[in-house]
């Protein structure tokens, strides 16, 4: 899996995909981020890439020409599954879409900021948006991290445990059970006896049971949707 990021912050990214799991997805060889500053595709003498928009009003618009230059170049080198445009109006990511995604082999991502980017760039080049909630942030990077997090570690082979990822809350539509580990008794605090049975159809069973209860609790919109 390929993911190629556009953003005029190339910096902004280098944290989130050197360290943890995903630096050891990129180390075993099983995904590529490469990330690529869109000033270098502007043809300003300052390197400006965003201008005001047409018809007045406040906020800068990222211009088309950059945008449409680095997304040329890359397309030539390579087809691509979707080119993804982050944006706070685009369809909400969840587990279900991580999981269609995780298919994929080559992704565009496209970082904006200021008021947003030229409308011809989405009609012309994104073939899918994404937004990470219903709010709204300084620009695009920290949602794309969050996208290629979610996709990455659905690579078979990213994660030592497997099985771990299937588990996961949102996996089958509820969210996870409680979770403990050692010591069993913390100042009185006790692990539920349950888990320290041994006996795996029951633990499964509690599991299941939990996992239902907590998510009528927190997010019973989840079981409406069944």
């Amino acid at each position: 899996m390929r993911f190629d990021i556009i953003t005029v912050l190339p910096g902004l990214l280098e944290s989130p995909f050197a360290h943890s799991i995903l630096q050891r997805a990129q180390k075993k060889g099983l995904t590529e981020i490469h990330v690529h500053n869109l000033r270098d595709y502007s043809t300003q003498k300052q390197k400006s890439v965003d201008d005001y928009q047409y018809g007045g009003g406040s906020g800068m618009v990222m211009t088309i020409e950059p945008f449409a230059a680095c997304i040329e170049k890359l397309k030539a080198e390579r087809e691509y599954d979707e080119i993804i445009f982050m944006s706070p109006d685009g369809e909400t990511l969840n587990q279900g879409i991580a999981n269609q995604m995780s298919g994929l082999k080559n992704m565009m991502i496209l970082c904006g900021h200021y008021k947003g980017i030229d409308q011809r760039i989405r009609d012309l080049f994104v073939t899918r948006e994404i937004s990470v909630g219903d709010y709204v942030l300084s620009g695009g990077e920290l949602p794309a991290a969050i996208l290629v997090d979610a996709l990455v570690r659905l690579i078979p082979g990213v994660l030592s445990d497997e099985t771990s990822a299937l588990s996961d809350s949102f996996q089958d539509g509820l969210l996870d059970a409680p979770v403990y580990t050692r010591p069993a008794d913390w100042k009185g605090h006790k692990v539920p006896d349950i888990l320290l049975s041994g006996n795996t159809p029951e633990i499964e069973k509690w599991r299941f049971e939990q996992a239902i209860e907590r998510t009528r609790q927190r997010r019973p919109d989840l079981l409406d949707e069944e």
